[in-house]
């Protein structure tokens, strides 16, 4: 299976990001750097595509203050930031692709995915909301790609915890935290879930609010 796997440069201030030092842990895969702005994300995703040809391509992104490895379930064609993005810009209220549809689901088997995770012994779980910055955006961009120009892929995008020595280096206070090599190893997986699941598991990932 060709899998590609696209980490983020570090953002707002920070010197790394651990969902890049996750990625380029994950044995057999292609891993891509993309940078942390709106659109040249997108188009860096999209070339790597191009290059690779994959079969299976999960995006990952940090979310400080999520407690585990989540497993997105829809990306939504708004961008709304609250802080600028690494070059500068700040889009308020505008679709990621114009005139696209409102939302798109991952096609990744989510639920089989975080079953995986926590197989391998990392806490999982799904989440509904992947927000209105770069992470949202490039997994809209992904999506919207893979239903004009790569059918045949599947994609999706995973949010990770904050790196314990980011919680020590920036003094955030009571912020979870997961090692680098425990992320690394349930994106591994993910991974290996999205190329042999292909109907999703019939197990409750909702949530109530």
């Amino acid at each position: 299976m060709r899998a590609l796997l696209a980490g983020f440069e570090p953002f707002d201030g920070a010197t790394v990001n651990p969902s890049w030092e996750a990625v380029r842990r994950v044995p057999g895969a292609h891993a891509v750097l993309l940078p942390c702005e709106f659109g040249a994300a997108t188009e860096r995703l999209r070339a790597a595509m191009l290059e690779h040809g994959p079969e299976v391509v999960v995006c990952v992104g940090q979310a400080a203050g999520r407690a585990d490895v989540t497993v997105e379930r829809v990306a939504i064609n708004l961008d709304d930031a609250r802080i600028p993005d690494n070059a500068g810009h700040q889009p308020v209220d505008r679709p990621v692709v114009p005139g696209g549809p409102a939302a798109y689901f991952a096609t990744l088997p989510v639920k089989a995915c975080v079953a995986a995770a926590r197989k391998a012994g990392v806490p999982a779980s799904v989440s509904h909301s992947a927000g209105t910055f770069v992470c949202n955006h490039v997994f809209y961009g992904l999506m919207h790609l893979i239903a004009t120009a790569f059918p045949q892929v599947r994609g999706g995008f995973v949010h990770v915890p904050a790196a314990p020595g980011q919680v020590l280096d920036q003094g955030w206070p009571a912020m979870p935290s997961m090692p680098v090599t425990m992320v690394a190893e349930a994106l591994t997986a993910i991974v290996t879930a999205a190329g042999l699941v292909h109907d999703d598991l019939r197990l409750t990932g909702g949530s109530l609010h």
